[in-house]
């Protein structure tokens, strides 16, 4: 069976290779070998390291005497207590097991006999990246570990190469993207940081003990390693669907945190786990236990994980982190005690700019058009010349710069769910033909954008029976059916040129510059067709996915695409490396919405970060006010039925969206603090601030009926005096304020009862 992933290419050397996450950018690359270092372990033993990184970021690559080879330090700043030497690689083979039972990634038999090759570092451009070259003499097997990280930025992105240069083959089962000791002294004061996401609850972060999660079982005391381990897992190809790929572990003694996310649009899993000399940490996309994954490796094939990054802080909501502290500014002004609430934005600001660098750049990341979309608590899939045209006018007068037609735009029956995949315009829905609507967007000043779900095609749809049955996902021969519909398996020709067509036909002859790309089925295990397993199968689709969006925006580089799946389903950054914004949530209760766009920016670029705001004419002043500030932070998501408004409301929504475009090139630059804490799910009060070196910008709600006060910690302005002014809403009552200059606590008071938002912009008084 063919080793390496069907549908791509056998992985480049490293010499002309980039991240696996889109193609290198061209750029003179500098390659240079890596020189080891001597450094006494104790009395009787030397270590070798090897040390790579630049001016936010140092990486200390350790070869014990045993061989082991292992991250002894991955920081912005002291390095700390030395971790547990937890192999740099980790490679599960059926013929090889693990050196001892467990059910973790750690320890692997071929993870544990890796000895060190070489070494080679290149710079290409803003990135420096690392390759470190590994090899098992029994099996013949080969791991090149690849690290890359901005210059500036205290993050890694890391992933595997395994490559058979033996003489029999290798049945994979698991390789880590990513595997090291976390740096603190023990791994009883450590903390998770981590999220749940379902449909219309997405984002719900929690902090806890590692210690509630795996108890202290004293392994110092029996001179081994524990074999139980925190696994949290994603399945199928809704790659949030249950849980985020993003998480952490922080050190309250110390401020130290790590920030990782798996950067895979279909299954993933993270590990934390415990050695006897402390926390290890691993990361991994679909492996044979979790996901029914397995490769087999004929002698000279080899395989390529997923990426997956990791940002770290060394004490600080932005650590000692170079270039990122100097733009940000040094929090505790005041000498605030540190811990996890100062690390955690540490590493939040420090997961940001690493997300920035990632990204494909786009002329929508500087611009951040306002989008009105027709769809949420507004047409809700039933668009018709005759409902649109005074929508658009309407959200033309209120400033919307895109105005997106959602689903139900093909159908003309009016039962379009297990019939889509042709993506024709309806001809009932629009008797002049869905040019003249679009045509009016854009006489109104604004880019059209529809709807699509193109990795779909209904069971009733005429391009069933059209494409080859090899272009669909199948299981024993059978097309897998979720949901009335069929899975296109983007490693077929005929499904690419299928859509290639569609997206062609509606940006060539209709005009269309966005496309809401939505996703909301999830097929499961994978497909057998043409995979050593089914997981195979999944991740060869999941990469020949991207691959088609990176042609599309190859073709049309204007094209601005929305991702979108139930909501955010699919909230990965494989996906958001490519595509400009993202949407938060399904979600259709306002008061529910704010936890979730509070949350966002933990696991998105504000930038990206497309939230809702429905403002609705049965809403009170302070309700309308209230759905808009959701969307303000972030990507303004506007719907809503405003043409049947009333004057004052329809001006409260003009003033929404020009307080936006006042902010918005600040928060395309900011990064995310809490100053209330991460938000619960049911919390009274919630807060996001967005910090950017002049301003910080922080958005409010109270969900609390009768008055109510909170206190906004803000230790980066700390000793200092502050201007507070309201970005909006500026008509309606004002909020009482009072600021402790000495401890940075913005103490603010709700003087109006119900639910109340309010977008504030604080300046630094000199």
């Amino acid at each position: 069976m063919q080793g390496t992933t069907p549908g791509l290419p056998p992985p480049r050397p490293f010499s002309s290779r980039g991240s696996p996450s889109r193609p290198a950018r061209r750029h003179d690359r500098r390659r240079t070998r890596l020189d080891r270092q001597e450094t006494q372990v104790n009395s009787r033993h030397t270590e070798t390291s090897l040390v790579w990184g630049h001016s936010a970021l140092r990486v200390v690559i350790a070869i014990s005497p045993d061989g082991v080879v292992s991250i002894r330090e991955l920081g912005a700043g002291d390095p700390g207590p030395r971790p547990p030497a937890q192999p740099l690689v980790e490679v599960l083979t059926a013929g090889q097991g693990r050196a001892r039972a467990s059910h973790r990634f750690s320890d692997t038999a071929v993870g544990r006999r890796f000895t060190y090759v070489g070494a080679e570092q290149v710079r290409d451009g803003q990135w420096h990246e690392l390759r470190v070259t590994l090899r098992d003499e029994q099996t013949g097997l080969e791991a090149h570990a690849h690290l890359r990280s901005a210059e500036g930025v205290p993050a890694v992105q890391s992933w595997t190469t395994i490559a058979n240069r033996g003489t029999a083959e290798a049945v994979v089962l698991g390789v880590t993207s990513f595997a090291a000791g976390f740096p603190a002294g023990s791994a009883g004061g450590l903390q998770v940081v981590r999220a749940d996401s379902e449909w219309l609850g997405e984002s719900r972060w929690r902090v806890r003990p590692l210690r509630e999660e795996m108890a202290d079982l004293n392994l110092p005391l029996h001179g081994q390693d524990g074999r139980g381990r925190l696994a949290v897992t994603s399945t199928g190809t809704w790659s949030t669907g249950q849980h985020l790929p993003t998480a952490g572990l922080l050190d309250p003694d110390s401020g130290r945190a790590w920030l990782w996310q798996v950067e895979h649009n279909g299954p993933w899993r993270w590990e934390v786990g415990e050695r006897r000399d402390g926390a290890y940490v691993a990361l991994l996309g679909p492996t044979d236990i979790d996901h029914q994954w397995h490769t087999v490796l004929a002698p000279g094939e080899s395989f390529t994980t997923v990426p997956a990054s990791v940002a770290v802080s060394s004490g600080g909501p932005h650590g000692a982190s170079g270039r990122l502290h100097d733009v940000f500014g040094g929090l505790h002004a005041s000498g605030a005690s540190r811990g996890a609430s100062d690390a955690l934005p540490g590493a939040a600001a420090a997961l940001t700019a690493h997300r920035r660098a990632l990204v494909r750049p786009h002329q929508d990341l500087a611009r951040l058009p306002v989008v009105f979309n027709d769809y949420m608590n507004t047409l809700m899939g039933d668009p018709t010349t005759a409902k649109l045209i005074p929508l658009i006018d309407a959200a033309a007068e209120a400033g919307a710069e895109v105005f997106c037609v959602d689903a139900g735009w093909y159908d003309d029956d009016g039962d379009w769910w297990d019939s889509v995949g042709e993506w024709q315009p309806s001809q009932t829905r629009f008797p002049g033909g869905i040019e003249e609507v679009l045509s009016h967007i854009r006489g109104r000043g604004m880019v059209p954008g529809l709807w699509l779900e193109p990795e779909v095609i209904g069971v009733r749809s005429p391009m069933a029976d059209k494409l080859p049955a090899e272009a669909f996902l199948q299981r024993g021969g059978t097309r897998i059916v979720e949901h009335g519909r069929y899975h296109l398996d983007l490693r077929h020709p005929a499904a690419v040129a299928h859509l290639d067509e569609v997206v062609d036909r509606l940006v060539e002859q209709l005009g269309v510059g966005y496309f809401k790309l939505d996703y909301n089925i999830d097929p499961g295990a994978g497909t057998d067709v043409d995979a050593a397993s089914p997981g195979a199968g999944l991740l060869a689709c999941n990469r020949a996915h991207l691959a088609w969006l990176e042609a599309v925006l190859d073709r049309h580089p204007d094209l601005i695409l929305e991702n979108c799946a139930s909501g955010a389903m699919r909230m990965d950054y494989a996906l958001l490396s490519r595509m400009q914004l993202q949407s938060t949530s399904d979600q259709q209760d306002p008061l529910l919405y704010p936890p979730i766009a509070v949350a966002a920016p933990l696991s998105v670029l504000p930038e990206q970060s497309a939230s809702w705001a429905y403002p609705q004419p049965y809403m009170d002043d302070e309700r309308v006010a209230y759905s808009l500030c959701t969307g303000m932070l972030g990507r303004l998501y506007l719907s809503g039925h405003l043409p049947t408004m009333t004057g004052a409301q329809r001006q409260a929504v003009r003033a929404a969206v020009a307080a936006y475009r006042d902010i918005r090139t600040d928060l395309a630059a900011a990064v995310p603090v809490w100053p209330l804490g991460l938000p619960g799910w049911a919390d009274p009060w919630l807060s996001l601030g967005l910090t950017t070196p002049d301003h910080t910008y922080v958005g409010v709600w109270c969900r609390a009926d009768e008055r109510a006060t909170a206190s906004l910690s803000l230790p980066h302005l700390a000793g200092r005096r502050i201007d507070v002014e309201v970005v909006y809403p500026r008509h309606l009552p004002a909020w009482d304020g009072e600021w402790d200059q000495e401890t940075g606590r913005l103490v603010l008071t709700k003087p109006v009862s119900g639910p109340s938002a309010r977008i504030f912009r604080i300046s630094p008084v000199s």
